[in-house]
């Protein structure tokens, strides 16, 4: 697997920043180290091109015959390497090289279901859905279920126009030449992957935790009444430093303040401090200073686990250079030949290299964050890029993240494909 073509532009018209990108894809398909007969098209776009989806769709297609599949969808925002577009016409695709038996693109038109029947066993799945969709958890659950792992990644469009998604593939209701095909609206579509394509995800909550561990002990409702067999307020009274004859004065604090919750047997902390990736965060809603306990915007359960946490610029930045980072000392061999270290070397982080074992990179922000909240445009995707370097990576501003078997929201899910 060699190094994933990207390109990006905005301009007022979507052939030119079609073309422009076009340009881009093509003199990366002439570099040795870039694929040069990719054929999975990711393409994102905002939403001032969502009218003109087919159009963009079918001009790519065209002109790029040998990318046969397509998926992706509209965002409020698109991101791809170190750039971020909001509010202007913008599109970014990248090109998959991975083998054809090794994925699927599935749609409503053409569900996952139909792959497994042909024998195709999905281990993961990237996923774009409608968040206007009925019963999405459920769905996103189901999906969760068809595979391997039991675990999906993605986002839901966002969009101030139509929330138009891609999925041109190779199922039987999918055919993958002509034009005015392959732009749906509503529901779930995506691409599965098989246990032979190697990648990573990993999910930035953008929180620090501020106090320990605690189970949940007694609920009514939404409103926890005991941590560790204790008042719940006064568990987090001691965590904000507040006096606990006094919770009134937390009132501010307490707006700044959410809760991280992990289901009974799962960890709420990773070992490198931060909050594991499948913890649900949720914003504090009330207090009960009466029968001293704490109201969380989720159903919540005796058993689980809890960690409250705070949520700002700067937890947001050490979160994600943290994930990022994560992932890269994972693809990093604690032995490297002669060969590696010397191609590393001679190679600048600000370059994509194959020696980095990285071939692409998908990833889905929220539309809360992104550079007005990481303090500059285009700050949020450069975190990125000083952990992994400028490797190839797509992503648009999703109305909520999704990873595991769940809907988040004010999060980053990042995921890099490797070459190993």
């Amino acid at each position: 697997m060699k190094l994933f073509p990207c390109g990006h532009a905005t301009h007022p018209h979507w052939q030119m920043a079609a073309d422009m990108v076009l340009a881009q894809l093509r003199a990366c398909m002439k570099q040795d180290m870039y694929a040069a007969r990719p054929g999975l098209g990711l393409i994102y776009i905002t939403d001032h091109l969502a009218r003109y989806a087919q159009d963009l769709l079918d001009h790519l297609a065209e002109e790029l015959p040998g990318v046969k599949h397509w998926s992706g969808t509209v965002g409020v925002g698109i991101s791809s390497n170190n750039v971020e577009y909001f509010d202007e016409p913008a599109l970014a695709v990248m090109l998959c090289d991975i083998a054809e038996q090794d994925y699927r693109v599935f749609s409503g038109a053409s569900p996952l279901g139909q792959a497994r029947a042909s024998g195709f066993v999905a281990h993961t799945a990237l996923v774009h859905a409608d968040g206007h969709t009925p019963e999405l958890s459920d769905l996103i659950e189901e999906l969760a279920d068809s595979t391997q792992s039991g675990f999906v990644f993605g986002g839901l469009s966002s969009s101030r126009a139509e929330n138009v998604q891609f999925a041109r593939g190779n199922g039987p209701a999918s055919p993958v030449s002509g034009r005015g095909h392959g732009v749906y609206q509503g529901g779930l579509s995506g691409v599965a992957f098989s246990a032979g394509v190697a990648m990573h995800t990993r999910v930035t909550q953008g929180c620090t935790p501020i106090g320990e561990v605690r189970e949940i002990t007694q609920v009514r409702e939404h409103v926890v009444m005991s941590l560790d067999n204790s008042p719940a307020l006064y568990a987090l009274m001691q965590d904000l430093h507040v006096p606990i004859d006094n919770p009134r004065s937390a009132v501010d604090q307490v707006r700044e303040t959410l809760a991280g919750l992990s289901m009974p047997g799962q960890p709420v902390l990773r070992l490198t401090g931060g909050l594991d990736d499948a913890v649900m965060v949720r914003h504090i809603i009330g207090l009960d200073p009466v029968r001293h306990g704490v109201a969380i915007a989720h159903h919540v359960q005796a058993g689980m686990h809890v960690a409250f946490c705070k949520r700002d610029a700067a937890s947001a930045k050490a979160d994600l250079l943290r994930i990022a980072t994560e992932i890269r000392d994972s693809l990093e061999p604690e032995d490297q030949s002669a060969e590696e270290a010397a191609l590393l070397a001679d190679s600048p982080l600000s370059q994509p290299h194959p020696a980095r074992r990285i071939a692409g990179a998908i990833y889905v922000s929220c539309t809360g964050r992104g550079g007005p909240h990481f303090g500059a445009p285009h700050a949020e995707l450069q975190i990125i890029r000083r952990a992994l370097g400028d490797v190839p990576l797509v992503g648009f501003f999703a109305a909520g993240e999704i990873a595991y078997r769940q809907v988040y929201g004010y999060t980053g899910v990042l995921t890099v494909f490797t070459t190993q």
